[in-house]
């Protein structure tokens, strides 16, 4: 449920990107980044059957080249994030991609790309996007997105709140966010209106990364971390008693997997994903990261349109 001072944010226009970061191989322990890598050595994507059917669907280039291209922005733990090596891509958002890919007789090539990047580039560098996109009709008009995760929003201050700051009413505060998503749209328009009710003024600090967005906030120079829940629950843990989440999670909104829109692939992504539903496959990767609360369990194509 949305707080009163969030009424307002329901007219946002979301051009901008959704999905926060928080890389915990920065603002966490090495512990954090080893626990991930272990859940993500238990997933064996040769244990995935193909989907005949859904494999006779791919476009004939994607075929014959093997694999699926995926952009992803690896700094956004649980989601999708770098082990501690620096290059090897973990996480429930990283392990869907090679269980879609092998459903599709496929294998897994997934880039980082800055996460601005990837929707621009799908049907070109990419095959599909799959990192965290919230759907959104503006979205839904320059590419296809399949949903398959259902996700809020949360807030998280320094442990104790000892700023005693206010969920409800955030005027007044320096709010962290990852620039280019929907929380740095919402802490602009939240500013907007905490000015034009001659309310104190917030102050909205952009950063690359969740992770640099996370440790201005245990720092100090930050009051107020905005991210998607997961990104908010993983930051709480891995800083351990530095950061607490305020309040409760809301604005929940589906996430998807972005295609060209129109595509083969988007068909045929969407029949492989809903297989992985069925059979349970998204659950057990799901529960491994302990983000299975917001599965969906169908896979549908532009659901927002």
């Amino acid at each position: 449920m949305r707080t009163p001072a969030l009424v307002a944010i329901a007219a946002i226009s979301a051009v901008s990107l959704s999905a926060c970061t928080y890389a915990s191989q920065e603002t966490g322990s090495t512990s954090g980044s080893s626990a991930g890598a272990t859940v993500a050595a238990g997933f064996d994507p040769a244990t995935i059957a193909v989907n005949e059917e859904a494999a006779a669907l791919l476009p004939q280039d994607v075929v014959d080249r093997g694999t699926l291209r995926i952009g992803m922005e690896t700094t956004y733990a649980p989601a999708e994030y770098l082990d501690v090596d620096g290059q090897t891509p973990i996480g429930y958002d990283v392990e869907i991609s090679e269980a879609i890919a092998a459903a599709l007789g496929l294998e897994a090539d997934i880039e980082s790309a800055a996460f601005d990047s990837i929707i621009p580039s799908i049907g070109t560098k990419f095959d599909a996007g799959i990192s965290s996109f919230t759907i959104t009709p503006e979205r839904e008009q320059v590419a296809d997105m399949t949903s398959y995760l259902s996700v809020g929003e949360a807030y998280a201050v320094a442990a104790g709140n000892p700023a005693g700051i206010d969920a409800a009413d955030l005027c007044g505060t320096t709010i962290a966010v990852q620039t280019g998503t929907v929380q740095q749209d919402e802490a602009n328009q939240m500013a907007t209106d905490c000015a034009d009710a001659g309310k104190n003024a917030i102050e909205v600090l952009n950063y690359d990364s969740q992770a640099d967005a996370a440790t201005n906030v245990v720092g100090g120079k930050a009051d107020v971390l905005f991210a998607d829940s997961p990104i908010i629950g993983y930051a709480v843990e891995q800083t351990g008693d530095k950061l607490e989440q305020l309040g409760d999670a809301f604005a929940t909104a589906s996430q998807g997997i972005v295609t060209a829109q129109g595509s083969e692939l988007t068909d045929a992504l969407a029949l492989a994903l809903q297989g992985l539903m069925d059979d349970g496959t998204l659950k057990t990767i799901l529960d491994g990261w302990g983000a299975s609360e917001g599965m969906l369990t169908t896979a549908e194509v532009n659901p927002a349109s």
